[in-house]
């Protein structure tokens, strides 16, 4: 079965009124009053000329999602997909039929930067695009596309283009938030950064690691997509016309841009990790000349007292009136020289 058929009235699927975000039916780019039941959405557009439905679910039910399937002919391997979520981002497509994951990122706000500080919160947005639907399944925290699809009710105009203006829309918000995202992680990075080159400060190296993780974890879900908008953008996939092919090249520009600036905060962040770890090395080994300078000046009155302690008839020091303060006098000087020459070397 493809998009194009007509199947029958599938039986309302059981399912959690609450993964269902919105279900309309479009015509000539504008909205049927009301919010339909998920089982008529699905066979109103088949009825309805020139005219679309707009699913949005929210970590469906294996049930709700089954039946969408069945009713627009969805490929197996694409509902397992967006029933299992974690998938990397790609374009894949089953004859007219396009799926395309994405990958969401929200910024986590916080006080301060820490070894376990969570920058990045990532979830999932899966798309399947066909001729006379779209539907929208999401997955993890995101933000509500409840603000794509008011403004593009408000374009009839956009929305006449069909699925892909709704397509669209959902790309360049998910991109938008990458931008906002990397925005508020560079605060982060100019902080961990400005830490490892003050002087006089501990410098946190668990810290600058977890940051490093973090935009790991934001470029994983940024750089993969890139591809797949190149591959949208060039117009030639079913349901793309050139006018919509036009917005997605921008919609790409604004990926590229997001993607060059994860990579030059990671560049940075490494910088900044080689820069700890060789300020901890180099503290290391100035305490531990610091340590063998303490021994040495411990070293020498023990050594003498040493010598002094020993149970011998004949030493001649033993029994001479001033042999007590010489020693003293004589642990003194040495230990004086050689404190000096630690401190003119700068071990001390």
């Amino acid at each position: 079965m493809t998009a194009s058929d007509t199947p029958p009235t599938p039986p309302p699927p059981r399912s959690n009124p609450d993964s269902v975000v919105d279900c309309a039916l479009y015509e000539h780019g504008k909205r049927r009053p009301g919010l339909l039941p998920l089982h008529q959405a699905m066979t109103a557009c088949h009825a309805t000329p020139d005219s679309f439905v707009w699913i949005g679910l929210h970590e469906p039910t294996e049930d709700q999602l089954q039946s969408v399937a069945r009713a627009f002919g969805l490929h197996p391997l694409a509902v397992e997909d967006a029933l299992t979520a974690h998938q990397r981002p790609k374009l894949e497509r089953y004859d007219d039929t396009l799926f395309l994951v994405m990958r969401t990122a929200l910024y986590v706000e916080h006080e301060h930067l820490t070894a376990t500080s969570e920058i990045v919160d990532t979830g999932e947005i899966m798309v399947f695009m066909g001729k006379g639907f779209i539907v929208v399944v999401r997955h993890g925290p995101s933000r509500q596309l409840t603000g794509v699809r008011r403004t593009l009710e408000s374009r009839p105009e956009l929305l006449a283009h069909g699925p892909a203006a709704v397509l669209h829309a959902i790309a360049d918000t998910v991109v938008d938030q990458y931008l906002e995202v990397v925005t508020a992680v560079e605060t982060d990075v100019d902080e961990a950064e400005g830490c490892t080159f003050a002087p006089q400060q501990a410098h946190d190296i668990r810290r600058v690691y977890q940051l490093k993780r973090e935009l790991l974890q934001l470029r994983r879900a940024v750089a993969p997509l890139a591809g797949p908008m190149r591959e949208l953008a060039g117009g030639r996939l079913p349901g793309v016309d050139k006018d919509i092919a036009t917005y997605l090249r921008d919609v790409s520009d604004h990926l590229t841009q997001a993607a060059e600036r994860i990579t030059t905060l990671t560049e940075v962040t490494d910088t900044a990790l080689s820069l700890a770890l060789a300020q901890t090395g180099v503290q290391q080994n100035s305490d531990m000349r610091r340590i063998s300078a303490i021994g040495a000046l411990i070293a020498v009155p023990i050594g003498i007292v040493g010598i002094y302690g020993m149970n011998f008839d004949h030493m001649p020091e033993l029994h001479w009136t001033f042999g007590y303060p010489l020693v003293i006098l004589g642990i003194i000087v040495i230990c004086t020289v050689i404190y000096r020459a630690f401190r003119r070397n700068g071990w001390l």
